[in-house]
């Protein structure tokens, strides 16, 4: 059972320290209880008051690892129910489908077309991260088979589907070393898919008739020791699957049911005939709340908006996206090519960064460190002034790499020439256009 605020502030070391980020322990103390601190933050706690207090600074959504190597991730692990409130943190898992009949030669072409599947945005490698092997016959060798060959060719992780403990067992032995998640453990086979869960330490997926049904599966499977649950209930028409993914994260966040506080599954190749249809499922099902998608396919057309949808909603609201401060060499620069600087935000880099690539104008991009703020903002805010500009540029490593002392500065921030024109004695401080979309006429130009 979850403690309240007061009984956590009795077990803190009551320093009032402030290192945890609050004035008081008070304070942590109601916050961890809200599920909107976590333990860790506070430097002082004792091992005793730790092991106490574990229960109460666990997310009410279980975190759960899946899977091994370059594509490893958690599922789960969320404070609130809607994102303005903080933030989403574990974004939702993509899975594609294939059954254990399929041919060697198609599985692998399969497997080559899907870990083709990788975009860059923001910096980032936008993927999907797991294949799903379903059991179509029953035959454990041959599913055990198309596991091992997508465990030990690929990146990608697995989802194991059979109800049957025996074909389950004989995926498990060969892939192991992957993390599979096991999907899935019903009213039918609970005992031996628990068994097994436990003696290999891989999470296990619930399924069950309702919300309702997965309750007393979950109590039973945690008495059992198993910690990292999954939960399916089970519907596949689409209304009602939606209200199911937002009765679980309700239930778990406002009314503390430790039952459903794990992470779910959902499945809309199972709800529609065609990929179509089943991303504007999955879609809805990114949103709210499903830990892990499972598609019939993946094909760039209906991946690709589902990263991007992803991308935007697992991302911090009140911390914008930045760049790494340093230089940036864009077209193969040389001595003679011009320099231009500009802020850190990702959005300002990456237009600025893409005008001057399609120029085909040999460039050096200087990225300051402005907290993620954009040029006017930042500006604005005194964190692209132009001292600091200029003390920037001077440090920046620029000065050995170019013959050509002329530093253009974006034309919103055309006020700071001055100031930095003092810092960079020697230095030409040109002001360039303020939109980017103008800068390849203005580089020409030059």
């Amino acid at each position: 059972m979850a403690l309240t605020g007061i009984q956590i502030f009795k077990l803190l070391p009551k320093t009032n320290c402030k290192e945890c980020g609050v004035p008081t322990c008070l304070a942590f103390a109601m916050n961890l209880a809200s599920g909107k601190a976590e333990l860790d933050s506070c430097p002082y706690v004792s091992a005793e008051a730790r092991a106490a207090l574990s229960e109460a600074s666990a997310p009410p959504i279980r975190p759960v690892a899946l899977g091994k190597g370059v594509r490893a991730a958690t599922t789960g692990g969320e404070t609130v129910q809607y994102r303005h409130e903080k933030t989403f943190f574990n974004p939702t898992l993509l899975a594609a489908m294939v059954g254990s009949d399929i041919s060697e030669a198609d599985l692998q072409t399969k497997l080559k077309k899907w870990n083709a599947l990788q975009y860059e945005r923001v910096g980032l490698n936008l993927r999907p991260e797991l294949v799903a092997v379903k059991d179509v016959n029953g035959n454990a060798e041959a599913f055990a088979k198309t596991a091992k060959t997508i465990a030990e060719t690929s990146e990608f992780n697995l989802v194991l589907m059979t109800d049957q403990p025996a074909v389950m067992k004989a995926a498990v032995a060969v892939t192991t070393f992957k993390r599979p998640l096991m999907y899935a453990a019903t009213a039918a086979n609970l005992a031996e898919m628990g068994a097994l869960a436990k003696e290999t330490g891989l999470p296990l997926a619930v399924k069950a008739g309702s919300v309702a049904d997965l309750v007393p599966l979950t109590q039973k499977l945690t008495e059992m020791g198993l910690k990292d649950l999954v939960l399916d209930p089970g519907c596949r028409e689409i209304k009602q699957a939606h209200q199911d993914m937002i009765a679980i994260r309700r239930s778990a966040l406002k009314d503390g049911n430790r039952a459903l506080g794990f992470p779910a599954i959902v499945f809309p190749c199972e709800m529609a005939g065609n990929l179509d249809v089943e991303t504007l499922i999955a879609g809805t099902f990114v949103a709210k709340y499903g830990g892990i998608v499972v598609m019939s396919d993946f094909a760039g057309e209906s991946l690709f908006p589902l990263l991007l949808e992803r991308l935007n909603i697992f991302t911090d609201p009140q911390r914008p996206m930045t760049v790494t401060q340093g230089i940036y060499e864009i077209n193969n620069p040389n001595e003679s090519s011009p320099v231009m600087v500009t802020t850190n935000f990702a959005l300002t880099y990456f237009i600025v960064s893409g005008e001057i690539e399609a120029s085909r104008i040999p460039s050096y991009l200087l990225i300051k460190d402005s907290e993620g703020l954009s040029v006017m903002t930042a500006w604005a805010a005194g964190k692209f002034a132009g001292d600091d500009v200029g003390m920037f540029v001077k440090k920046s490593g620029i000065d050995d790499k170019v013959k050509n002392k002329e530093v253009i500065i974006p034309g919103y921030a055309a006020a700071i020439a001055g100031d930095m024109e003092e810092e960079l004695p020697g230095w030409k401080i040109t002001v360039g256009p303020r939109e980017a979309a103008h800068l390849p006429a203005f580089l020409k130009s030059k």
